[in-house]
């Protein structure tokens, strides 16, 4: 596989080396790894989605929009708190 050029700011950089040397890797190699570890916006999605259908043929949970809303905005004030900790 051929490889790409990415442009970033030079501190960017070196704190991603850093890290990648502390592991053992190259920045190559952990710019891979990280790549392998995350998921698109569509995947995780659909993971929520599949989430959502496992619980509730598990335990009967479908929150309505409304109700989904409101608890997004209370596990992010939630967040927040703990955060300004």
């Amino acid at each position: 596989m051929p490889d790409a050029n990415v442009r970033i700011p030079q501190e960017a950089k070196d704190r991603l080396a850093a890290i990648a040397a502390a592991e053992g890797l190259s920045l190559r190699a952990y710019l891979a790894r990280l790549a392998e570890t995350l998921l698109t916006p569509a995947e995780r999605a659909e993971r929520a989605e599949k989430a959502l259908a496992e619980l509730k043929s598990w335990n009967g949970y479908a929150p309505t929009a409304a109700e989904q809303r409101d608890l997004d905005g209370e596990l992010d004030r939630r967040l927040a708190r703990v955060a300004a900790r």
